[in-house]
């Protein structure tokens, strides 16, 4: 088995979730494998970089079934490459996946920095893995808008946990892609965007759908 886990913007392959499912997954004799996004610079981050990153990672992981573990962009990133990668990727596990990303930018980020962002070409990010701001094209928004998660087509089964508190992914959007998706399982938590506070229920689900039980 390979697992992959894909972290969220502006976040990183030690993120406190990253680190919590490969502790238990090493428990189980399996290796979560988590590649950096940030690499080889934050400011010329786009998805399809994201996406090549990711598919030269399972290529070179060799043969057997992979499973995707993505966590906010990093489940666009997972949706993506499971439609790319019919024949390599068996299953799918989405955390608040931002499946309205980038359509949703004027409502994150505001019209206004948007326009800015645009026209100075950069943008300033608070990067959560060391809490320091660092700078991103415009070209990431620019190659995103190719690329619809809603539109995806990914048969593989998959595991959805959102939480009802999220104010970063809105929870109705996620309910909604899930119901036109009935081979996808959507579990809703008292929780914010983090979900953090959910990782025991979110790995015990996780053992029973991966069969590690």
């Amino acid at each position: 088995m390979h697992v992959f886990y894909l972290h969220g913007f502006a976040s990183s392959a030690q993120s406190r979730k990253a680190t919590y499912l490969a502790e238990r997954f090493r428990a189980h004799g399996v290796t979560l494998r988590c590649p950096d996004f940030n690499e080889p610079d934050f400011a010329t981050l786009t998805t399809t970089r994201m996406l090549e990153q990711v598919a030269a990672e399972i290529a070179a992981a060799g043969r057997g079934p992979v499973t995707l573990i993505g966590s906010s962009l990093g489940g666009v990133v997972a949706i993506h490459t499971a439609a790319r990668l019919l024949d390599r990727v068996d299953r799918l596990i989405l955390l608040a996946p931002a499946v309205m990303f980038p359509k949703d930018a004027d409502k994150v980020l505001g019209a206004g920095r948007v326009a800015e962002w645009r026209r100075t070409g950069t943008l300033d990010v608070l990067h959560h893995a060391n809490g320091a701001t660092r700078r991103l094209n415009y070209a990431f928004y620019e190659d995103s808008l190719q690329y619809d998660a809603m539109a995806a087509l990914v048969p593989q089964p998959a595991l959805i946990f959102q939480g009802v508190r999220d104010d970063a992914v809105d929870p109705r959007i996620v309910q909604q892609y899930a119901a036109l998706r009935p081979h996808m399982l959507l579990t809703l938590l008292d929780d914010d965007h983090q979900l953090i506070a959910s990782l025991p229920r979110i790995w015990s689900d996780m053992t029973v759908f991966l069969g590690l039980t």
